[in-house]
């Protein structure tokens, strides 16, 4: 069962050579009215990690983007400009669920759902079925109102980047180490892929979020290591469940 709590701040622990994904690299802005699924999960009125809707009620994000202490968790929802929210139409306080098996981005299990305070008039995106395989290659899109270049400043308006799909194979061979249940996608043999700043938002394949942002290597100017994502495929039973463990803080 959902817990009332307004907390989110990102819990890291792996290795110095990874870093919490979201900054978006090479990347442009996003046109007006379009991606409007995307959230903005924020800390004391400030982003602080994506999102994105899945249901009139429920945002999808990262669960490393759990803040436990001196916060203030809500999301902003319709707006692709982080100048111009409506406090009383686009801001929700939250109820968090993190998945039962997180515990660091490295064990894997790295999502968490926010249940709104209110429904969404917003159309959610499209989550995919059990049986949808991403083929290597495959053109997707990632999104975020994260930084531009590694230690550089974040930004107001929401911009997007597409990323190729990288064959687990070649990223368990350049991780060394991968969590179970992730998918790659970006960052490799590329400087297009996302950065420090914006966990959470989603891996946009075919129209429907395939995968959470979770984590990247050490830089973004230059990336060497693929992009790694939750793979959304492996976690819909538990999404979809009215009444889901969640992880007690």
């Amino acid at each position: 069962m959902f817990r009332l709590h307004t907390l989110l701040f990102i819990v890291l622990a792996c290795s110095v050579q990874k870093a919490l994904g979201g900054e978006i690299i090479k990347g442009k802005e996003v046109p007006p009215k379009s991606l409007q699924f995307m959230a903005s999960v924020q800390n004391n009125r400030k982003h602080y990690c994506g999102g994105f809707l899945i249901k009139k009620d429920i945002v999808l994000t990262a669960a490393h983007c759990d803040i436990k202490k001196n916060s203030n968790l809500t999301v902003v929802l319709g707006t692709n400009d982080l100048r111009r929210v409506n406090e009383s139409t686009m801001r929700y306080n939250v109820e968090k669920c993190i998945h039962p098996g997180f515990l660091n981005v490295s064990s894997g299990n790295d999502i968490m759902m926010l249940r709104l305070s209110r429904p969404s008039t917003i159309k959610p995106i499209k989550l995919p079925n059990k049986k949808v395989k991403i083929k290597k290659n495959t053109t997707c899109l990632v999104a975020g109102w994260g930084k531009i270049k590694s230690r550089g400043s974040t930004v107001d308006k929401l911009r997007e980047v597409k990323v190729a799909t990288i064959d687990r194979r070649t990223c368990q061979r350049e991780w060394k180490t991968l969590p179970a249940k992730t998918i790659c996608a970006g960052g490799y043999q590329t400087k297009k892929g996302f950065c420090q700043g914006d966990s959470g938002g989603p891996l946009v394949c075919n129209t429907m979020a395939v995968g959470i942002v979770s984590y990247t290597g050490d830089t973004c100017d230059y990336p060497h290591l693929p992009n790694v994502y939750t793979d959304i495929t492996k976690f819909l039973p538990w999404i979809s469940d009215p009444k889901p463990k969640c992880k007690i803080d």
